[in-house]
């Protein structure tokens, strides 16, 4: 049956009337406001807001809260039951087996061989165009020309190409600026299919009619992606303003063909191309399986679900929910939200708002996503992040998404620890943890490409590196040596270089590290976890001597980040210090508390004998003008220097937001316990030794030299 929309001429939707035209039948939608189709998506589904009650007594708030609390746990079930439904209309859903491509394939040589010339036709009359360019010297020159060409190229190949010319977009370190600018519009500008197709397939998948589901819906598509586009609809039965995302038609046909190819040019290369490390296959098979996963639109619906119950805790971030009656494995049904791009900074600053803020906010989220709970947004083009009217960051497309392991998410943070300390024997066994390397394979090689590379990269501070030199470094590092980038790996680095990319725009000195570095201190001062709570020790002490500057700049760092407390700050490794494990730590600590209690003694007695007026100082001292003390000028600065470095520490603490004294409460409980009083015994001890050697000291003191000062 065939469906038409239709709009009388000259006249929008809502100005006038808009029709779904049903062979001999028409339904007349009632009148609607036009819509603006500058807006962008997220999804969600209807909540039922509870009116303000007038509480009178606490008999009828508890019965109030009562029936809230029944009111959400049948919206519960209701939600459940309707995902239910949604799965079981997705449950024929396609997936990628390279077994069963190869099966339907390998019978039918002809249309392969059609779509191999296809391909090789439009790609190496590119590459023909790329060699003249060279031999000819203009390869610079043409640039944008070769970019713009290799974009409509991608465009005439279809929904495969479309989406590995959207990874190539977010891969600087792949692809030069021209090409990196033209790809990036493969993010929207695609052509359509058919409405009518379109239409047909939303009622065939809901089982439903279209006049049944909405009161309007727009003629033509408000966007298209590469696998499917969006209408712009109004739900018939509660009034609700919806993004209706429709599958394109063929389109599994269409990438399985691409795959089938593709796999084999993979094995061609893992045979023949020693360049390349990395097993192309297995690289080809992941991108694969992940496409396939985004033609699911149940899946991406239970992705989103997840990512909201993860991450839109923070009012700052809006998460999509779903509509699951009206979603099915080729349709999704969304909330509407108006909002900007986020590389629209004109539109972004019209608005009142500031692209970096909502660029930090994006980075915020994507720190907790790679590195918190492991479960990340895999595809952040500027297509799928919106900033809103009120400066929320929208995050929309769900159908790519990828988890961190946990034991790699602990290795890069120790990964950056490392880095910080230089200590590149530690950064090439990070490489292990993050399954770069096997574990039989000797590392000891890695660590002069690490250092050559590190050693000139950090001449500035860590936090002023751009992210894209430490990509294009560790790069050059890893096609030289026999790593396997895990593909996690390879979709963190893609999310940070495009939010980096974007903050660019705003700010060309803007350094996606600097805004990292709040999170990493926060995790290391807070995170019980043993990896980290080592990497905390390790960044703190070196050569036995605790370093009180790196411990005040993670606390300085941690303070700007707004999950920091104050009251969680090493405790984790107090815990250690107090624990049957902290043997050689409460070696350090004692050797460092016995050195911060000899400066706070002396640096009192420097403080009051400097206060005492100089003809008072000659009369106690009996005309003595060496004082009381007599100490190298650099060892007085020292003093005086961790004194005051350690009140600081104590002033950021104390000014921190939920600071509770209480959190040294352990120290003095553990004090107290038979078997830990040899720890206080054995830092009274030391601090005795030292104030008894440096009296001794004063009372056999020599004349004052010129190494020397009164004080």
């Amino acid at each position: 049956m065939s469906l038409v929309v239709a709009v009388g001429a000259g006249v929008g939707i809502g100005a006038g009337q808009l029709f779904f035209h049903r062979g001999r039948g028409i339904y007349r939608s009632r009148r609607v406001r036009l819509f603006k189709t500058r807006a962008a998506l997220v999804e969600s589904r209807p909540r039922i807001v509870p009116t303000a009650v007038t509480v009178r007594d606490d008999n009828n708030s508890n019965s109030d809260n009562a029936q809230l609390i029944y009111r959400k746990g049948l919206d519960r079930a209701e939600d459940i039951q309707a995902e239910a439904r949604a799965m079981a209309r997705a449950a024929n859903a396609t997936v990628y087996s390279p077994q069963l491509l190869a099966l339907k394939y390998n019978s039918r040589p002809i249309k392969v061989l059609r779509r191999t010339l296809q391909i090789l036709i439009a790609l190496g009359s590119f590459g023909l165009k790329l060699a003249i360019d060279q031999r000819n010297g203009v390869l610079n020159q043409n640039k944008r020309l070769r970019a713009i060409e290799l974009r409509r190229i991608f465009t005439r190949l279809g929904p495969t190409f479309v989406k590995l010319g959207q990874g190539l977009s977010t891969r600087p370190d792949i692809c030069p600026p021209e090409y990196l600018e033209e790809l990036s519009e493969l993010q929207d500008a695609l052509p359509t299919f058919p409405d009518e197709e379109a239409f047909a397939c939303i009622e065939r998948e809901l089982g439903l009619s279209l006049d049944s589901i909405y009161s309007c819906i727009s003629p033509q598509p408000i966007a298209a992606a590469s696998l499917g586009q969006v209408y712009k609809a109004q739900l018939k039965y509660s009034g609700q303003i919806v993004a209706v995302k429709v599958q394109r038609p063929g389109i599994e046909e269409a990438i399985g063909l691409d795959f089938y190819l593709i796999r084999g040019l993979g094995f061609l290369v893992n045979k023949y191309v020693d360049i390349i490390s990395s097993d192309a296959v297995a690289l080809i098979d992941e991108f694969a399986s992940r496409v396939y996963q985004e033609l699911n639109y149940v899946q991406e619906g239970q992705n989103a679900r997840r990512f909201k119950k993860l991450y839109a805790d923070k009012e700052e971030v809006l998460v999509p929910d779903i509509f699951w009656d009206y979603t099915s494995g080729k349709v999704l049904t969304m909330d509407w939200v108006d909002g900007v791009k986020l590389n629209e900074q004109a539109a972004i600053e019209k608005q009142g708002l500031k692209v970096l803020d909502l660029v930090n906010t994006g980075i915020q989220c994507s720190l907790r996503q790679l590195l918190e709970y492991g479960y990340f947004h895999a595809d952040p083009h500027p297509g799928n992040l919106l900033a809103t009217p009120d400066g929320k960051l929208a995050f929309l497309d769900f159908g790519m998404m990828s988890e961190t392991p946990e034991v790699a998410r602990s290795a890069i943070i120790g990964h950056v620890v490392h880095m910080v300390n230089r200590d590149y024997e530690a950064m090439a066994r990070d490489y292990y943890a993050l399954d770069f390397l096997s574990r039989d394979v000797d590392v000891s090689p890695i660590v002069p490409a690490l250092r050559n590379f590190f050693d000139d990269a950090l001449n500035s501070t860590v936090s002023e590196l751009n992210f894209k030199t430490i990509v294009d470094g560790l790069g050059a590092v890893l096609y030289q040596y026999p790593f396997n980038v895990p593909a996690y790996y390879a979709l963190i680095l893609r999310s940070l270089t495009v939010l980096e990319g974007l903050a660019l725009y705003a700010d060309p000195n803007f350094k996606v590290l600097a805004a990292s570095y709040p999170y990493f201190a926060k995790r290391l001062l807070t995170d019980p976890n043993p990896y980290l709570r080592d990497a905390l020790i390790e960044l703190l002490f070196k050569d036995g001597k605790f370093r009180w500057n790196r411990l005040e700049n993670l606390l300085v760092q941690g303070r700007k980040d707004k999950d920091f407390s104050a009251k969680d700050a090493l405790q984790p490794v107090l815990k250690l210090l107090l624990g049957p494990d902290g043997e050689e730590l409460r070696k350090l600590v004692i050797k460092e508390a016995v050195r911060v209690n000899e400066a706070f003694v002396l640096g009192t007695v420097i403080d009051t004998y400097n206060s005492i007026p100089d003809l008072m100082r000659t009369l106690v001292f009996n005309g003595n003008a060496t004082g009381p003390l007599m100490m190298s000028d650099t060892e007085r600065e020292s003093m005086i220097g961790l004194r005051d470095q350690v009140l600081r520490i104590w002033v950021l603490l104390q000014s921190s937001e939920n600071f509770d004294p209480a959190i040294l409460q352990p120290i003095l409980q553990v004090l107290q316990q038979p078997e830990a009083r040899s720890l206080g015994g054995r830092v009274i001890g030391g601090i005795t030794q030292r104030l008894a050697a440096r009296l001794l000291q004063q009372v056999l003191r020599v004349p004052t030299t010129a190494s020397a000062t009164t004080l």
